[in-house]
């Protein structure tokens, strides 16, 4: 069933095609669309303006490239900011925190690490 996104809480995720709206939804602590692959999960990203995550970790190896917008990546107390068409890498495990200062898409893949 398609998703309506106007309906997305917060932002609005319309500039993705419209057959990615067709995918389930990921809502924590953002939205965006997922699509399931052989142990990697892939997720279609929109993060509004002034989103903070805090700092934290996660059992999965991530890789992604920014779409629109900018994010700003601290890993090691280090501080890197991504622009469209950037490409980023958190290792499985890693503590690391995310900012983004205006609306920001992108695409990330969450690899399982066996």
């Amino acid at each position: 069933m398609p998703i309506d996104s106007t309906t997305l809480t917060g932002t609005t995720m319309s500039h993705f095609p419209s057959l990615l709206h067709r995918l389930p939804r990921f809502e924590e602590p953002f939205e965006a669309f997922r699509l399931a692959a052989k142990d990697c999960e892939v997720l279609f990203a929109s993060y509004p303006a002034d989103t903070t995550i805090a700092a934290h970790s996660h059992e999965t190896e991530n890789v992604g490239v920014i779409t629109k917008g900018e994010l700003v990546l601290t890993i090691d107390g280090k501080e890197t900011r991504f622009s469209p068409g950037m490409g980023y890498h958190v290792p499985a495990g890693t503590t690391h925190a995310a900012r983004f200062e205006t609306e920001t898409s992108g695409i990330e893949f969450w690899f399982s690490v066996t």
